[in-house]
C-alpha cells in the first residue's frame, strides 16, 4: 500500500494549527486514490484498517490498530469518505491515531505531564476583573467546572485576576495528576491532549473525560472570552474559518474519546 501519511501528512502533522495544516496541505499536490473498499479487520493486537485488504501503516510504519471497534470505524469512515483524491489535512482521526501510536505511546507519561501542566496554568483560573458582563459569563461557563474539580477530584485551585501568573498548589495538581491517571492509555490521552490546547483548559478536558460537560459545552466555556469580544466587535471571515477547522479537531477527539468505551 502507498504510505500517504508518510510521504505527504508528516510535514502537516508538524504544525498543531488545523488552519495551518490546510494550508500546508494545499500547497502540495494530493494522491489519487488507489483504493475502492474500506474495512475493519480484529488482530489480537487490535483492530486494523484494510484498504483492499491491505492494513494501513503509519508514517514511522506502526501498524494503524485502534483499541476498539468504534474508534477503528471512525477512522476507516475518514478513508472511505475520500473523493478520488486523498487529502490528509481532511482526517483528522487519522492523523490522531497516528499520533498516539507512532508519538504518544513513546513518550506517554511526558504527555500526562503536559496536560497537567496546562492545569497549572489553566485557562478558568484567569478571571476578567471588567467588565461586568464577561465577569458574569466567564462564572457562569468556568465555576462549576472548578467547584467539580474541587468536590469530586479534590484539586482546588486558586483564581487570579488579569493575566498575572499564579502558581498552584502543588495538593491540586497532584489530586489533578491522580483522576488523569485513569486515561492513561494513548489514543486517550491524545484525545486529551488535544482537547487541552484547543481549550486552553487542562480542567475542562478532564470534566470532558469523566462525563461532567460534553464537548460543546468545553468548547463553548473555553471561547467565552472570544464570543463575549464578537458580540462586542464583531468577527471576520478568517478568525471564523480557523475556529471551524478547530472545532472540527476537537469533535473528533471527543468522538474517539467517547469511541474507547464504546
Amino acid at each position: 500500500m502507498r504510505d500517504i501519511f508518510s510521504d505527504l501528512a508528516a510535514p502537516v502533522l508538524s504544525d498543531e494549527d488545523p488552519t495551518r495544516r490546510a494550508q500546508i496541505q494545499m500547497k502540495r499536490p494530493l494522491p489519487k486514490r488507489f483504493y475502492k473498499d474500506v474495512s475493519v479487520e480484529q488482530s489480537d493486537a487490535g483492530f486494523q484498517i484494510l484498504l483492499d485488504g491491505r492494513p494501513v501503516k503509519t508514517p514511522m510504519k506502526s501498524a494503524l490498530l485502534l483499541p476498539t471497534a468504534a474508534a477503528a470505524e471512525i477512522v476507516a469512515e475518514e478513508w472511505r469518505s475520500q473523493g478520488e483524491e486523498i487529502n490528509p489535512a481532511k482526517m483528522p482521526a487519522t492523523r490522531l491515531a497516528n499520533t498516539a501510536i507512532d508519538g504518544i505511546a513513546r513518550e506517554i507519561d511526558a504527555v500526562a505531564e503536559d496536560i497537567v501542566s496546562f492545569a497549572g496554568t489553566d485557562l478558568l483560573c484567569y478571571r476578567a476583573e471588567h467588565p461586568e458582563r464577561l465577569t458574569a459569563l466567564q462564572a457562569r461557563h468556568w465555576d462549576p467546572v472548578l467547584f467539580w474539580a474541587a468536590d469530586n477530584v479534590g484539586a482546588r485551585f486558586i483564581l487570579a485576576a488579569g493575566v498575572m501568573h499564579q502558581e498552584q498548589p502543588e495538593e491540586a495538581l497532584s489530586a489533578y495528576r491522580r483522576a488523569l491517571s485513569d486515561h492513561h492509555q494513548p489514543l486517550a490521552l491524545a484525545a486529551l491532549h488535544t482537547i487541552t490546547t484547543l481549550t486552553g483548559s487542562a480542567l475542562l478536558a478532564l470534566a470532558f473525560a469523566k462525563r461532567r460537560i460534553d464537548a460543546e459545552a468545553a468548547w463553548a466555556a473555553a471561547h467565552v472570552d472570544e464570543d463575549f469580544n464578537i458580540e462586542q466587535w464583531g468577527s471576520d471571515a478568517e478568525a471564523e474559518a480557523r475556529r471551524k477547522a478547530r472545532w472540527i479537531e476537537m469533535k473528533t477527539a471527543a468522538d474517539l474519546f467517547h469511541s474507547l468505551s464504546a
